[in-house]
């Protein structure tokens, strides 16, 4: 009956520690991110989210074809801009839409200090210069993975 008791303790344990760790990392990674602003008038680009932290950041939009232009093979251009307006690094978005008045979701991710605005230009190809490509976002799923390996690890 001790043992049954000591596991239940330790598995407590396990969960409070499991709740108390998913509510920091979210209140930390969701205080840490501000809002950037957008130096452009680009009417075919909406963006529904555009956030900085110190060393990175992400924007979410959507792409529409109008029909104006034909867009398909086409790039997006994303530059962004420090708080002293230098141009400190560029992302591209390839436009994938081949039907008028079609929509397509985008978003990037990117690592670079101090991001404070954007600009947003259609252009025919790439140029030099794009930054890194990091990785996604994690989904919750898996950072409930990364968490319990971690724990495998750290206790095994």
């Amino acid at each position: 009956m001790a043992r049954m008791k000591t596991f239940f303790i330790y598995a407590l344990i396990i969960v409070g520690f499991f709740i108390f760790s998913e509510f920091l990392i979210n209140v930390g990674l969701n205080s840490s991110y501000k809002d950037i602003s957008r130096r452009d008038n680009t009417s075919q680009v909406e963006i529904s989210e555009a956030q900085a932290t110190l060393v990175n950041g992400k924007i979410k939009g959507t792409i529409n074809d109008y029909g104006n232009d034909n867009l398909t093979g086409k790039y997006v251009e994303i530059d962004l801009y420090s708080s002293r307006d230098n141009m400190v690094g560029r992302r591209y978005v390839e436009i994938e839409t081949t039907d008028v008045n079609q929509t397509q979701d985008f978003h990037i991710y990117f690592e670079a200090e101090d991001i404070k605005s954007y600009s947003i230009a259609i252009v025919n190809e790439k140029q030099g210069g794009e930054l890194e490509i990091i990785p996604e976002e994690w989904t919750k799923p898996e950072i409930i993975v990364a968490t319990m390996l971690t724990l495998l690890i750290f206790w095994g």
